[in-house]
């Protein structure tokens, strides 16, 4: 928690005030009862009107004063913490985005939305209280025993066994407490991934009748986090009443003892009440006290996880030497050697990978499923890092360029369409913020969706639903290569981006890139071979090796791998 508490360093202005009217609120409560054993014992015992009038005053001006820093020590406290929220927000989203997607893996995508909402407000709410209570409480608590010292010495030897009971109270309970909370955490993780997951995938939950299947998973999560709830708050409960009870068992105590010591004319009525606040006023404080040790757990637990993902180190860096550059646009792309193990594989994922790709070249991948052709794609924007060999634009390593200069190189159309809320031309200048609604018009055309696009109402600025939820399969893969298309990359990287095109539209949108990408270098993964039959060069893979490189003819007559893949594909007239 402490390595957090330093980006409250922009508000310290701020905190310094709560701390200074938070000192000013304690002296003004610890003033008024000493007045108010005066009003009591000088003023009305002794019936001096004018006395009383005049101290009166006086304590209206400390309540008014004690009033005015409370509420200005809130303000600022709040704001100190709101602040305090949005820098950690702030932290964790622009770290995350420097992640790849191996931390992604490690830490889960639920479990990073849990940390960067739910845990930076626990840690927030705790902040807040820490500001007001942690000079409010120990100064009251104190001040307020010495003044009930300095009101009767004997009387406030109660205190000494009061005391220590109720700390010891206390600590019993935070002791069984502060663990679970840290489990709670882990087991809202859980139910966030559930919930994600069920509503990410609800078209395939409902196509097979899974409904049931999913209220029972979340039914086990939510039970599972409730009765972990439950019994952390059960045993927190316990803290008040406790509290509560040993509070007004010592004050009767206190009572009892001050009537036989009034009785004796050992101690005045005023100095009786003003001894009595000067007790509540300690037992107010060990009771914040309490409220702050109910929050600290929880607080520390979110902490924790907080710092886990700012500790995150992130496995693809920039190169610690000054940057390489590229002097010239680039033309050549080269794997040498490349060997690549996915954290934990025991198996390469791809292995001694060597080819080369010339500007206008357009060179296809296909494989099997799992023989490592998106992994290939993914190595070209340093999603990962080769193991060994190396990548090459220009004859320059890839990781020895900024990353920026690297990814500003290259048009990447995933396999899976992601498209964002907002309008069809915010989802296509995502490509490049500075293109203008004719280049836009332009990319789509060449991607085969204005005639799409122009259909619906408003064209492009025509809304889309989160995810393009309100696009089919083929429409959502056509404005993401209309995007890369807008970016007027280098190279550009389509891993399996016509899967959902049909024939028609996948031979108009081949030939149309091609005029489009003369320029650039072109990486194509492909399932289907009539998608890479025109490629210049086809590679073929098989569990991560390298098995056969040509043109289609070249490889129907030395490649039995990929004569299987078409065999498969393709009736004996169209192989011919």
């Amino acid at each position: 928690m402490r390595r957090l508490l330093r980006y409250l360093r922009p508000y310290r202005g701020y905190v310094a005030l709560v701390l200074a009217l938070t000192f000013m609120q304690a002296l003004s409560t610890l003033y008024l009862p000493e007045l108010m054993a005066h009003i009591v014992d000088t003023g009305i015992v002794q019936g001096r009107v004018h006395y009383i009038i005049r101290v009166g005053l006086v304590m209206l001006g400390v309540t008014i004063l004690g009033g005015v820093a409370a509420v200005g020590a809130a303000l600022f406290a709040s704001q100190s913490a709101a602040g305090f929220g949005k820098i950690l927000r702030s932290l964790i989203f622009r770290h995350v985005e420097s992640f790849g997607l191996r931390e992604f893996d490690l830490l889960g995508t639920s479990s990073l939305i849990v940390r960067t909402t739910n845990d930076v407000m626990q840690v927030q709410q705790l902040v807040n209280m820490m500001l007001r209570m942690m000079i409010l409480a120990p100064l009251t608590s104190i001040g307020g025993i010495i003044m009930a010292i300095h009101t009767n010495g004997r009387l406030a030897l109660s205190m000494v066994v009061v005391i220590p009971l109720l700390g010891i109270t206390v600590w019993g309970v935070l002791s069984r407490g502060i663990p679970l909370f840290r489990v709670i955490q882990t087991k809202v993780d859980r139910l966030n991934r559930v919930v994600r997951e069920n509503l990410a995938g609800v078209r395939v939950v409902r196509a097979f009748h899974q409904q049931d299947y999913e209220r029972q998973r979340f039914y086990e999560a939510n039970l599972d986090l409730t009765e972990t709830s439950v019994r952390v708050f059960q045993m927190m409960a316990l803290m008040m009443p406790l509290v509560m009870l040993i509070m007004n068992w010592a004050s009767v105590a206190i009572f009892w003892w001050g009537s036989l010591r009034l009785s004796h004319g050992a101690l005045q009525v005023g100095a009786l009440m003003a001894f009595i606040q000067y007790f509540m006023q300690i037992m107010f404080s060990v009771m914040m006290v309490s409220m702050m040790a109910f929050m600290l757990p929880r607080g520390q637990a979110s902490a924790l996880r907080i710092l886990e993902v700012l500790n995150t180190e992130v496995d693809i860096q920039e190169n610690p030497k000054p940057p390489a550059r590229l002097t010239r646009p680039v033309t050549h792309l080269r794997f040498d050697h490349v060997t690549f193990f996915y954290p934990g594989a025991e198996e390469p994922a791809l292995s001694d990978i060597t080819f080369e790709a010339a500007v206008g070249e357009t060179v296809a991948i296909i494989g099997g499923t799992g023989a490592g052709k998106s992994t290939l794609l993914n190595l070209i924007p340093r999603f990962y890092d080769v193991k060994s060999g190396s990548i090459q634009l220009n004859g320059v390593d890839i990781r020895d360029l900024a990353l920026g200069e690297l990814r500003a190189q290259i048009g990447l159309v995933p396999q899976r369409a992601v498209l964002f809320s907002g309008s069809v031309l915010d989802n296509v200048r995502y490509g490049n913020l500075d293109a203008s609604e004719k280049d836009a018009a332009h990319a789509l055309e060449v991607a085969q969706a204005w005639s799409f696009v122009s259909q619906m109402p408003g064209g492009l600025h025509h809304d889309i639903s989160q995810g393009g939820a309100n696009l089919s399969g083929g429409q959502r893969q056509r404005l993401a290569i209309a995007r890369a298309l807008v970016r007027r990359p280098r190279i550009y990287l389509f891993d399996d981006s016509f899967s959902a095109l049909d024939y028609k539209t996948d031979a108009a949108l081949r030939q149309a890139l091609r005029r489009e990408t003369e320029d650039g270098i072109v990486l194509l993964v492909a399932q289907r071979v009539a998608t890479i039959m025109d490629a210049d060069r086809i590679l073929v893979l098989e569990d991560g090796r390298l098995v056969g490189q040509g043109t289609h003819d070249q490889l129907m007559e030395t490649c039995p791998v990929y004569r299987e893949i078409v065999a498969s594909q393709l009736s004996p007239e169209e192989i011919a």
